[in-house]
C-alpha cells in the first residue's frame, strides 16, 4: 500500500483540520506570487520607478516576517488559532480588492504590508499545528501543505497573464525619468544592443493604461471560499459565540489525534510553556533552553540560514524572472515572459506533489541533499545558456522542482533531530521570511544597478552559500547525536546501581 494504514487513519481523524490548514496555504500562495508578473503594470499604475516598486516586495516580506514571529501567540487555543486564520485569509481577499485603487506606491506598500502580516500568521500557525498533530509522521502532511502554496502561486500568474500590458511605460513625461529607465534597460552585458526609445510608450502626466485591476478582483473572489472554510470549521467545533460552547485547547485535540497510532507507548505532549512552538520571542526566553549543548542552537541557526538562502532564491526568482526575461539579452515578448512565473510555480506545485510519496519512502536529509545540489546545477546551466529563451523555460521548470520541497523537508528534518522539543518550526518559518525579504530587495537593487545578467549570478552565489551551510548543519547533527548518546549512557549508568540496591 502506498500510504501506511496508520497514517491514513490519523488523517481521517483530523481530516477537517488538516484540509483547512491546507486551504489557508492556498491563500498564502495566491498572495506571494502575483507581484512578479504584475510588477511593471503596478509600476505604471503607481507612476513609480522600478527601484521604488521593488520596495513593495520589502514591505510585504518585512511584515510577513513580523507575522511569522508573532503567529505562534495565536495558537494556544483552538478559538485563537482559527480566528487568526479566518481574519488573515479574509484580509488577503480585501487586499486583492483594494490594490487597483492604490495609485501611489506608498499606498500599495501599505496594502502589501497588511497582506504580508496576514501571510506570516497563516504560515506559522498552519506549520506548527500540522507538526503538533502528526509529529514524526508530519513530513508527508507538510509536503502536502506546501503543495497548496505552489498551487495558489500557480493560479495567480495564470489569472494575471491575460491582463498584462504588452509594452513598458515610463513614469510621467520628463526626460529625467525616461533616461533613468533606459539606463536600467541598457545596463546589461557588455556589448548588448541598445534599445530605441521609440518602442516604449511615453504616457502624458498622470496617464495610466493597464487592465491588471481585473486580475486582482478575480483573485479576491477566488480566495473567498478559504475564510468560509475556516468559519465552517469554527462552527463545527462550536467556537462561534451563538453555539454557546467553550473553546477546547489545541493540545487536547492533538493528544486525541495521537491515540489513533495505537498508542500505549506514545509519549505525552509537552506542555505549552515548555515546548518550543510558540512565537519567536517566547522561544528565546524559554527557561528550558538553559544548559543545552551548542549543537542544539547550531541546528536551529544553520537550518534557518539554509532556508534563508533557498527561500530567498524562491522569492527573488519569482519576483524578477519576468523583469529579467523582457530585458536584454533575452528581450522576450511581455506575454511570453508572463508565463515564466506560471511555469516556475507549476514546477514547485508538481514538485511538492511528487515529494509527498517520496518523503514517505526517503529520509528528509537525502531529499535535501539532492535538491540543494540540483539548484546549483540548474542555475549554472542557466548562466551557461543565458541567451537561450527555450532553456530559460526549461531551467525555470527544473529550478522550481528542486526548490519545491526544501522547506518542508528541512522542517521535518530539524524537528526530528530535536525530538520536537526545540523552536525549529518558529525559527525556520521566520528565517525563510527574512530571506525572502532581504534577498528580494538585494537582488532587485543589484539588477537595477548592474544589469539583468547579475540576476543569475546572484542566484548562483546564494545557492552555493546555502549548500555550504547545509554541510555545517550535517556536522551539528552528528555532534548533537553524539551528545544524546553520551547523555543516555550516563543516565543508564546512574540507574543501574540504583536498581541493584533495590534488589538487595
Amino acid at each position: 500500500m502506498l500510504v501506511d494504514e496508520r497514517i491514513l487513519t490519523l488523517f481521517k481523524r483530523n481530516c477537517q483540520h488538516t484540509l483547512t490548514y491546507w486551504s489557508v496555504f492556498f491563500s498564502f500562495g495566491l498572495c506571494i506570487a502575483f507581484l512578479g508578473p504584475t510588477i511593471l503594470d503596478l509600476r505604471c499604475q503607481t507612476q513609480s520607478t522600478l527601484q521604488e516598486i521593488t520596495w513593495v516586495f520589502f514591505s510585504q516580506q518585512f511584515c510577513l516576517l513580523i507575522g511569522s514571529s508573532i503567529g505562534g501567540a495565536f495558537k494556544r487555543t483552538l478559538l485563537c488559532a482559527l480566528s487568526a486564520l479566518f481574519l488573515s485569509s479574509l484580509i488577503i481577499s480585501v487586499v486583492f480588492a483594494i490594490i487597483p485603487l492604490c495609485h501611489n506606491v506608498l499606498l500599495l506598500a501599505v496594502a502589501m504590508a497588511v497582506a504580508g502580516l496576514a501571510m506570516g500568521i497563516i504560515d506559522t500557525i498552519a506549520n506548527i499545528q500540522l507538526v503538533k498533530i502528526y509529529q514524526k509522521d508530519s513530513a508527508v502532511f507538510l509536503q502536502a501543505l506546501h503543495f497548496f502554496i505552489g498551487f495558489g502561486a500557480l493560479v495567480s500568474p495564470l489569472i494575471a497573464d491575460p491582463f498584462l500590458s504588452e509594452t513598458n511605460c515610463v513614469v510621467g513625461n520628463s526626460t529625467e525619468n525616461a533616461t533613468e529607465i533606459m539606463h536600467h534597460l541598457r545596463n546589461t552585458l557588455s556589448g548588448s544592443p541598445a534599445h530605441n526609445v521609440s518602442q516604449y510608450t511615453l504616457p502624458t502626466e498622470g496617464e495610466v493604461t493597464t487592465s491588471v485591476s481585473y486580475a486582482f478582483w478575480i483573485m479576491a473572489l477566488i480566495n473567498l471560499p478559504v475564510p468560509i472554510a475556516v468559519f465552517v470549521l469554527m462552527y463545527r467545533e462550536r467556537l462561534i459565540p451563538c453555539c454557546g460552547s467553550g473553546s477546547p485547547r489545541l493540545l487536547d485535540r492533538d493528544e486525541l489525534a495521537m491515540e489513533t497510532q495505537g498508542a500505549g507507548d506514545q509519549e505525552p505532549e509537552p506542555k505549552e510553556d515548555a515546548g518550543g512552538h510558540g512565537d519567536l520571542f517566547s522561544c528565546c526566553q524559554n527557561e528550558n533552553l538553559r544548559g543545552l549543548p551548542p549543537s542544539f542552537f547550531g541546528i536551529h541557526i544553520l537550518g534557518g540560514m539554509v532556508l534563508f538562502m533557498t527561500d530567498g532564491i524562491v522569492g527573488a526568482y519569482a519576483g524578477f524572472v519576468y523583469t529579467y526575461a523582457v530585458t536584454p539579452p533575452m528581450s522576450l515578448a511581455h506575454k511570453t515572459a508572463g508565463y515564466l512565473a506560471s511555469v516556475f510555480w507549476a514546477a514547485i506545485t508538481a514538485g511538492r506533489l511528487v515529494s509527498i510519496p517520496l518523503s514517505y519512502r526517503f529520509q528528509p536529509v537525502r531529499l535535501l541533499m539532492v535538491n540543494l545540489a540540483g539548484v546549483i546545477v540548474t542555475v549554472l546551466l542557466l548562466l551557461i545558456f543565458y541567451t537561450s529563451s527555450v532553456f530559460l523555460f526549461v531551467g525555470t521548470c527544473l529550478l522550481g522542482l528542486f526548490l519545491s520541497s526544501i522547506f518542508p523537508c528541512m522542517l521535518a528534518y530539524t524537528e526530528d533531530i530535536l525530538d520536537y522539543q526545540g523552536c525549529a518550526t518558529t525559527v525556520l518559518v521566520t528565517s525563510a521570511g527574512l530571506g525572502e525579504m532581504v534577498l528580494q530587495v538585494l537582488v532587485g537593487s543589484v539588477i537595477h544597478s548592474e544589469g539583468s545578467y547579475s540576476f543569475l549570478l546572484c542566484g548562483m552565489i546564494i545557492g552555493c552559500i546555502g549548500f555550504t551551510l547545509f554541510f555545517g548543519l550535517l556536522l551539528f547533527h552528528r555532534m548533537h547525536r553524539n551528545y544524546l548518546t553520551g547523555t543516555s549512557k550516563k543516565t543508564a549508568m546512574v540507574e543501574e546501581p540504583t536498581a541493584d540496591c533495590a534488589k538487595q
